[in-house]
């Protein structure tokens, strides 16, 4: 594998027909490797930033509350609370004293301007350090607030990203089964792990609605306080994003005896799987299986010419996959092939050994698999496998573009919707504007030992056979004599 990658990391990549054994997951970051997973703050704002009318409060230095609405795509249909992104900004005096009480006059002050209908105080890792009970300022404060004030235990330093997705989950559950299920329908699912980036889980709901199946609540895309709190009464968890709501998913299970199911909505494919999945759990309701067909047929319809366009164009392209989550990697494996790409890189930060076996069994010969992977290993790869595409989120970008090849987006930081079938038809567009775009050809790609190679512009510095610069002609350049002096011309003496 090369001096790249580093030697305590070689059991968390894969090469298929290449490596023996099984892939390493879960486990934390090597030290040092510079990982591009986040945080378990960052992965406990990413579940609970969307319910848009509650308080988000980040307990902490002033510098965690800049993830908030700006690099966020998650829209909502009302209140917009969670775009505003407060903090008891801690400063060295509070670190030495302790920030409870100046916790408690934030959440009084903030419940009594904005009237919330919950408020999440999340813990950073500063405040784990100094030993702040937000659990008890939490309680305090739900009784005199009279809206309920969850702790959310996302100290950064304690895990990976995928332990502040439990900790968002752990505060899901202390709402969920405190609202009235009365009126339920007994067709009824819950959508988990759906963010309602760009408007998604609008586009979904309407699949569903014209199903016949009601959605009690988006989790959290969208999301309400009120709805999350009637959760219990649906009939069934349909789970998109199985990396950050399946703790919920299982808590349900236990406690309420709902099942739950593993979707997709991105892909044609998948997207189609995840209506006929529903509608199969529904049986009962012959009529929801003929919806759903119906459905899939008016929806193919409409984008298959399309598709086939962008098929003849990119078939045969290469492409590398880095997501937070494993589901989404194999939703976009299956669309890249749907138009002729092939994926020679395939990466997660959270997936589990179930996940990569499932990768291992999608992918082609040679395919590089990677877990918790880091700029370094990703550039290596990405140049020996002579990929045309980098799928990620925006801490691959810089790589892509530095090593002079096409991005796409496929973060929560998008603006773009790309589920369902309409969001299909945006995916592949993207796609080809971005390995398509000419500016590549202006681009210092680099061969696969990191060099830059020639790109025959005028830009380009030329070298001698000993790898030194050669005069290109302009005035610009400083001649030298045999000794390495610089000549200096006069055009006069005085």
């Amino acid at each position: 594998m090369g001096s790249a990658v580093l030697k305590d990391r070689r059991d968390q990549v894969w090469i298929k027909s290449e490596t023996e054994g099984n892939i390493s997951c879960e486990k934390s970051s090597l030290a040092g490797a510079v990982s591009q997973r986040a945080c378990v703050f960052c992965g406990s704002r990413v579940v609970l930033y969307p319910v848009a009318d509650a308080l988000h409060i980040v307990h902490g230095p002033i510098g965690c509350a800049s993830y908030t609405w700006d690099i966020r795509g998650s829209l909502s249909s009302g209140p917009e609370l969670h775009r505003l992104s407060f903090s008891t900004d801690l400063q060295e005096r509070d670190i030495i004293y302790g920030g409870e009480k100046k916790l408690e006059r934030a959440i009084g002050e903030l419940v009594s301007e904005h009237k919330p209908n919950a408020v999440f105080v999340y813990a950073t890792c500063i405040t784990g350090i100094i030993g702040d009970d937000i659990s008890s300022v939490c309680k305090r404060a739900t009784e005199e607030c009279g809206v309920p004030v969850l702790a959310v235990h996302s100290e950064g330093f304690k895990g990976t990203k995928k332990d502040g997705y439990k900790a968002a989950c752990d505060a899901l559950s202390r709402i969920v089964g405190t609202g009235d299920i009365s009126g339920v329908s007994p067709v009824s699912i819950n959508i988990l792990g759906e963010f309602n980036l760009a408007g998604e889980a609008w586009m979904i709901e309407d699949y569903y609605k014209r199903m016949g199946v009601e959605v009690v609540s988006v989790l959290t895309g969208d999301g309400r306080v009120g709805k999350i709190s009637k959760a219990h009464g649906a009939a069934l968890n349909v789970v998109q994003c199985s990396g950050s709501l399946i703790y919920l998913a299982e808590h349900m299970k236990e406690k309420y005896g709902i099942p739950y199911i593993r979707v997709s909505y991105f892909g044609i494919e998948d997207q189609s799987q995840a209506l006929y999945d529903v509608a199969d759990f529904f049986a009962s309701s012959p009529e929801l299986k003929i919806n759903s067909e119906k459905i899939v047929r008016e929806e193919l319809s409409k984008i298959m010419p399309q598709i086939q366009f962008y098929r003849k164009v990119l078939s045969g392209k290469r492409a590398a996959v880095y997501v937070g989550g494993a589901f989404k990697a194999f939703s976009l494996i299956k669309a890249l092939r749907l138009i002729g790409m092939s994926v020679v890189i395939a990466g997660s930060q959270t997936g589990n050994k179930e996940d990569y076996q499932q990768l291992k069994d999608m992918c082609d010969p040679g395919t590089v698999i990677l877990d918790d992977s880091n700029p370094l290993e990703l550039s290596k790869f990405v140049l020996e496998k002579g990929a045309d595409l980098f799928i990620g989120g925006v801490k691959e970008r810089p790589i892509a573009f530095k090593l002079g090849i096409g991005f796409c987006d496929h973060n929560h930081e998008r603006k773009t919707a790309l589920a369902g079938y309409e969001g299909m038809i945006n995916f592949f567009k993207e796609v080809h504007s971005s390995v398509m775009s000419p500016v590549w050809r202006f681009a210092p790609r680099k061969d696969k030992r990191g060099r830059r190679e020639a790109s025959g512009t005028p830009f380009d510095r030329q070298k001698d056979k000993r790898g030194r610069r050669e005069a290109s002609g302009t005035p610009f350049d400083r001649q030298k004599d045999k000794r390495g002096n610089d000549k200096r011309r006069r055009n006069h003496e005085n």
